[in-house]
């Protein structure tokens, strides 16, 4: 049976639609009708039944479905054992990332791996951990990178770094004297947040519900959609915010934000690679990973 086809077969099984199947694939719904319609006709049995508004698997598609998972298995993991004897590393790895480490944590990595693995052809997009997993379960990108841990069941998820969460100000906006912020003068200070939804949001108000602060104890002045934006108010003393320190390691250099420490609460998560559980991952991104994992704790360690 012919790998495309089996491909094609197990998308429209899994999503239940033709046109769905189609996108995630990257081909026309024509050509995912005429690769089922060349699977039906070599096993001589009917895939699917087709109306206007749904497609349901037949009993013969239910048995199939085992055994394409299992052929498209196999065949990737022939490919993937090949590949191991390859003089170079090549071949192609897509990254979904969110936002926090899409544009402060992976960029300077990506350099130094691009420069080790040149023949890699990589592509990246940044966005929500929603369209993340959507997009690892439908297998348009290979290896994800979210801020929060994902329960799902056709999801993997582990650890890889560690990121610290701090309070930011312009220089000067609290007195000289304020080293440390107690939890009551956070209270009355105008606070910036991420938007509702925001993984770095969630996280702070974890912890400060952990001491005994909601959102209602707090002087929220401001919503903004993005970390940038999120310091530029804060360049600009329209209040004060609580972001990753991964995002604030240039403005921290240049003096143009203070770091400050809560007294008694500290702000802590882990970043999390998220793949596939029941996908053979390529080469490249088994690599990807070693190397990421490897540098985040290199990085952990103080060796450079």
């Amino acid at each position: 049976m012919d790998y495309e086809r089996l491909k094609t077969f197990i998308a429209v099984a899994e999503k239940k639609n033709f046109s769905e199947a189609a996108k995630i694939l990257y081909v026309t719904q024509p050509t995912i009708s005429a690769q089922i319609k060349a699977l039906e006709e070599e096993l001589g049995t009917k895939l699917f039944e087709r109306t206007t508004k749904k497609v349901e698997m037949t009993q013969s598609a239910e048995i199939l479905l085992k055994y394409a998972k299992k052929i498209i298995h196999l065949s990737d993991s022939a490919h993937k054992e090949i590949l191991k004897f390859e003089d170079s590393m090549y071949g192609d790895l897509k990254i979904g990332c969110s936002f926090t480490i899409g544009e402060y944590v992976l960029p300077e990595f990506l350099k130094l791996f691009k420069d080790e693995y040149p023949l890699i052809q990589m592509s990246v997009n940044i966005t929500n951990s929603n369209n993340i997993v959507l997009s690892i379960k439908d297998q348009i990108i290979d290896v994800g990178l979210i801020e929060t841990p994902i329960e799902d069941a056709q999801i993997v998820v582990e650890p890889f770094m560690e990121d610290e969460l701090i309070l930011i100000a312009a220089p000067g906006y609290f007195s000289d004297n304020e080293i440390t912020i107690s939890a009551e003068r956070l209270k009355v200070t105008p606070l910036i947040v991420r938007e509702k939804g925001s993984g770095t949001r969630a996280v702070v108000n974890q912890y400060l519900n952990q001491a005994g602060i909601t959102e209602e104890d707090l002087n929220l002045v401001m919503e903004l959609g993005s970390t940038e934006a999120v310091k530029s108010a804060v360049c600009a003393k329209l209040g004060v915010s609580i972001i990753s320190k991964s995002a604030i390691k240039k403005e921290l250099k240049l003096k143009l934000l203070k770091a400050y420490p809560i007294k008694d609460i500290s702000f802590y998560r882990e970043f999390y690679i998220a793949c596939r559980k029941d996908t053979v991952l390529k080469q490249t991104s088994e690599l990807f990973m070693d190397q990421l994992k490897s540098s985040t704790v290199k990085s952990e360690k103080g060796v450079s």
